[in-house]
């Protein structure tokens, strides 16, 4: 594939180094406005771009790729309130548009395996959720998209919940905690507690590789498509 890399900190360069090694080829690589000036002419030869910058960035990049016509795996979090506006803007254009909150494969099976334990649980309301994310302290959104995916998740699956806070929590509420420290790459765990016991589940990331490796994943997925996708369409679940 020719690849348009938008955003070129971490997470780019680690896209890049596991593209390379694959034999793709980077075309392009955009990590400022006057980047976009000055190569940006190049995006209409790219088979994708994949997008990891910050959230007021990214809604430009998208509506850029789908300008020229190309398919864009979107890794940036904090843009979701203009979802709808995107998806629609997508659809109607017949465009391509990937995103995810995060494009881990283990994270999409922790996903799944969080899904049917709410589900589970909803027939014994003795065991409340809270969830823990822990991430580097870079990152600027908290809480993490993945600990957003995981809470609704949650109250998809249980109707005894519906909502999230970072507060104290109230009935029908789970409570997330956001810590930055160090350069934890990702933390997240979710305790179901009751008076006699609790369940945990936990993932924790060792690194950037599973992030960029999915999202490489998904630009390979996404070629000759039209729409919105995310990882679910890649791992049936």
């Amino acid at each position: 594939m020719k690849i348009a890399l938008l955003g070129y900190g971490k997470m780019g360069r680690e896209v890049e180094k596991i593209a390379l090694e694959q034999e793709h080829s980077i075309v392009l690589i955009i990590d400022n406005e006057n980047d976009w000036l000055e190569k940006g002419e190049f995006l209409k030869e790219c088979d994708v771009a994949i997008e990891f910058t910050m959230p007021a960035i990214a809604i430009e990049n998208i509506r850029r790729c789908f300008d020229a016509n190309v398919p864009i795996v979107v890794g940036t979090t904090g843009w979701y309130d203009q979802f709808q506006e995107i998806s629609d803007l997508c659809v109607s254009g017949n465009k391509t548009l990937f995103y995810s909150t995060n494009f881990s494969i283990g994270v999409n099976i922790f996903f799944d395996i969080n899904r049917r334990l709410a589900a589970l649980l909803e027939a014994y309301p003795m065991y409340s959720p809270a969830m823990v994310e822990i991430h580097h302290t870079q990152k600027l959104d908290a809480p993490s998209g993945t600990a957003i995916t995981l809470a609704n998740d949650i109250i998809a699956a249980n109707s005894r919940f519906t909502k999230f806070t970072e507060a104290d929590p109230g009935p029908g509420e789970i409570a997330i905690q956001s810590i930055r420290e160090g350069n934890v790459p990702g933390t997240h765990t979710i305790t179901w507690s009751s008076e006699i016991d609790q369940i945990t589940i936990t993932h924790e990331a060792k690194g950037r590789r599973g992030l960029a490796a999915g999202a490489l994943m998904a630009a390979e997925w996404v070629q000759n498509k039209n729409g919105v996708f995310t990882m679910k369409d890649i791992l049936n679940m």
